[in-house]
């Protein structure tokens, strides 16, 4: 019985080393690039010897996200506990606070980016966003009992921007040491919890002037224009490795000849959507900085210019959930670009600071959670669409910045 227990034992603990060492390479390299005999090189066996834990890479992708939806379903059930919805966030914060701390001291495949999911098949991908869509209703748990419709939808993009700010944390946390990590986390809490503007709740977005970052309903779009638009859409609903050239040349019904015509590989395209996406991000901060106004009604005209293209425009933002797959010296390229566009949010908030209108907080963390609810305006198209009113959907979401996520508190 004892011999049977340590060979168990061994087992197990053989199966979740060859789990962490997939997740590191799924993170690195994305789903795609990771093949067996790679996570067997980076713990020390053959190939063969993997198959006997995993026949099938797809079981071993599967049980990677698994374990990452493990750990999520347990961080949000353990925040849930906590008294208030205040309570509740700022549990939930230092948890990712304090997974964050653990990753930078050397702990290894904690955690997988869920980018690409929908990259797999129906069969293996339908139970992975059953157990996340479980994972999100525990989070909008966190915010109460819904009283009507109304208020289901605002705690369901409640919890949608919380979720994304936890997804977009590891990305930015680069550029603080782990020293600086409480001071990081509570100034994070107060952000979330209770908005931006220094009159809580305060949206005063003004119209702005031309429309360089809108999709013009008269205008005749070049083919480049559509590949573009081809390409943003499908990788922000399957990934950059889902967003095969094959999809997008048959979203288009084009030929792959066509589309190798205009890019000569995908990484181009890629690259080309990002250059695209954050010019046309970079074209709405600087319309609003000359909207009449305090600070804050210029940011929240960029914010509302910004939601109404994730919300409505043909060609929404790039998601950067395609950072992801990137090769690495791009990916510096992309994150340097997304990191000037916080420094410019940053720029106004301190304005605003000065200004009055904005509430004494942490301006390089508050832009960095403006970034993060911008770029999960795009999963919240459907929840949008709901609405009567345009205005009503993007008052309703920006919200969780005008009021913050617990007002109540």
């Amino acid at each position: 019985m004892a011999s049977k227990t340590a060979s168990t034992k061994k087992f197990g603990e053989k199966r979740q080393a060859i789990v962490h060492a997939a997740s590191v390479l799924i993170n690195d390299a994305g789903v795609q690039a990771t093949t067996l005999s790679e996570v067997a090189q980076a713990i020390g066996l053959n190939a063969t010897s993997i198959t006997y834990y995993f026949s099938r890479k797809d079981q071993l992708v599967v049980a990677v996200y698994d374990e990452t939806l493990e750990l999520m379903e347990r961080m949000a059930q353990e925040a849930l506990a906590e008294d208030t919805p205040a309570a509740r966030i700022a549990k939930y914060v230092a948890q990712h606070v304090e997974l964050r701390t653990r990753i930078r001291r050397g702990e290894r495949g904690l955690v997988t980016a869920l980018s690409e999911i929908r990259t797999l098949n129906p069969e293996r991908q339908e139970p992975l966003l059953a157990r996340y869509a479980g994972i999100v209703e525990t989070i909008r748990q966190f915010f109460g009992e819904a009283k009507d419709t109304n208020e289901r939808s605002l705690f369901s993009a409640r919890a949608h921007i919380l979720l994304e700010a936890m997804m977009w944390w590891p990305v930015w946390s680069l550029r603080y040491s782990t020293l600086d990590f409480p001071r990081v986390e509570q100034r994070m809490i107060d952000i979330l919890v209770n908005g931006i503007p220094a009159e809580r709740g305060r949206w005063q977005p003004m119209p702005l002037a031309g429309n360089d970052w809108g999709t013009d309903p008269a205008g005749t779009p070049t083919q480049n224009d559509e590949f573009l638009r081809a390409a943003t859409i499908m990788i922000n609903q399957r990934g950059y490795r889902g967003a095969s050239v094959n999809r997008i040349a048959e979203m288009l019904n084009v030929t792959k000849g066509s589309f190798y015509h205009h890019h000569d590989a995908k990484d181009d395209l890629v690259l080309a959507c990002f250059q695209r996406s954050y010019d046309r991000l970079s074209a709405v901060q600087m319309a609003g900085q000359d909207v009449d106004g305090d600070c804050w009604v210029q940011l929240s005209s960029v914010l509302n210019g910004l939601l109404e293209v994730q919300f409505f425009d043909e060609m929404p933002l790039l998601r950067t959930t395609a950072l992801q797959a990137l090769d690495s010296e791009h990916k510096v390229d992309v994150v340097t670009r997304s990191n000037r566009l916080a420094r410019r949010f940053a720029g106004m908030l301190i304005d605003g600071v000065a200004d009055g209108s904005v509430r004494p907080i942490d301006p390089l963390i508050a832009s960095q959670l403006i970034m993060s609810t911008l770029n999960g305006a795009y999963e919240a198209r459907r929840w949008a669409q709901r609405f009567d009113n345009r205005e009503m959907a993007i008052e309703t979401y920006v919200s969780a910045l005008t009021e913050g996520l617990a007002p109540e508190a």
